[in-house]
């Protein structure tokens, strides 16, 4: 069947879209790239009262659905939507808030729609997140069972998250701490509001790393948690850097400090992989993927588009894989990585113009996902 996978992630900064045509195979979960797109994301949007929280809901629900109008024919979409808040106290999350009313892609679709796709999760003690690691368990099995070491997925969003993937072992997926946040928090401010984030690097590579500084940030709490935990911008946010930030401090040596407690954040919790597979829009900074690599130190760093999955269109495609899964009655969380009690069906569905017809929900457990070659080649589109 044919997936539309929609969300904004922690960033703000762009809609994602992507169209999967997926289907059961044994144990398997066959994907094929479709093609996927980047829409601006909605201007002036705010979340901090309820008129504001109501348009908000309202204003995302009509962007998704105009970016999944706009990739064709489907059966189904799925919505992971824009995270608005992440209510984390002492290590637990207590609850999650995700905007982009559903009701409005229906509406305009047709079709029925998969949302709301992190609280379930919640609900049964975990964290509803990283729920990328659903994707990455099933994806790279192979991969380190091929190898016969650790294979590690990565997304650098706003907020840097893994699924460490091993032979025989479950998959284990947390936030490892900011990823883009902090840096655009930076960025922005230093900018008077011009430039939301460092292009290319530019800034980060004419700075140098202050130690001191480096050595405050990396002593918060956060990075001392175990797995599974998760964060967000309720913490990694502009507050956060002038708590942290004393003194003076030039421009470009505050974004290249900000790189490299990205870059040993990420690489801490990569320590003994194989292959660390990035995806993501830290994956396009220059500076950062360069730290990164540095850090890493030999271990193969690579994009997930050489694996067959476009990187820009990553969570889109996990949108729809999770949306494909609960249509299909099979749990769709790594109960290992999110720290919820069990397996569970996850998400809300709401019908289309006709009445909701599931198929039998699948018999065979899925353990594998593999990516096919898309008909005629790269499948972007404009």
């Amino acid at each position: 069947m044919k997936v539309i996978g929609v969300i904004s992630g922690t960033s703000m900064d762009a809609v994602d879209v992507a169209l999967a045509d997926l289907r059961l195979d044994g144990d398997a979960v066959v994907l094929t790239p479709l093609g996927h797109a980047e829409h601006p994301f909605p201007d002036g949007l705010r979340f901090t009262s309820a008129a504001e929280l109501c348009r908000a809901d309202t204003r995302l629900g009509q962007a998704f659905a105009a970016a999944a109008l706009a990739m064709g024919e489907a059966d189904l979409v799925a919505s992971l939507g824009q995270t608005a808040h992440h209510w984390v106290e002492d290590g637990r999350c207590l609850g999650t808030l995700q905007l982009g009313q559903p009701a409005w892609i229906a509406e305009a679709t047709g079709l029925p729609v998969v949302a709301d796709l992190r609280v379930r999760d919640v609900a049964a003690g975990g964290h509803g997140a990283p729920l990328a690691s659903t994707l990455d368990a099933l994806w790279l099995a192979d991969l380190a069972a091929s190898t016969g070491r650790p294979a590690v997925a990565l997304n650098i969003g706003g907020i840097a998250n893994v699924t460490v993937v091993a032979p025989g072992s479950p998959p284990v997926a947390y936030d490892t701490g900011p990823g883009n946040a902090l840096l655009d928090a930076a960025v922005l401010e230093l900018s008077h509001g011009r430039r939301a984030h460092d292009v290319d690097g530019e800034l980060a590579l004419r700075g140098t790393v202050l130690p001191a500084l480096l050595d405050a940030l990396l002593a918060d709490p956060y990075y001392a948690l175990p797995a599974p935990k998760s964060t967000g911008k309720e913490l990694f946010d502009l507050a956060y850097l002038h708590r942290t930030t004393t003194g003076t401090v030039r421009g470009e040596d505050l974004v290249a400090t900000l790189v490299e407690l990205t870059a040993r954040t990420i690489a801490a919790a990569c320590r003994g992989a194989g292959t660390v597979v990035g995806s993501g829009g830290g994956m396009r900074n220059p500076a950062l993927v360069a730290a990164l690599t540095r850090e890493l130190d030999g271990v193969d760093l690579v994009t997930s588009d050489s694996l067959g999955l476009p990187s820009d269109a990553k969570e889109a495609y996990l949108s729809a894989l999770l949306g494909f899964l609960t249509w299909h009655g099979v749990p769709a969380n790594a109960p290992s990585a999110t720290g919820a009690s069990g397996p569970r069906l996850l998400g809300a569905i709401t019908p289309g113009r006709d009445p909701l017809r599931l198929p039998e929900p699948a018999g065979t457990p899925v353990t594998r996902l593999r990516i096919a070659n898309p008909p005629g080649g790269p499948c972007a589109r404009p």
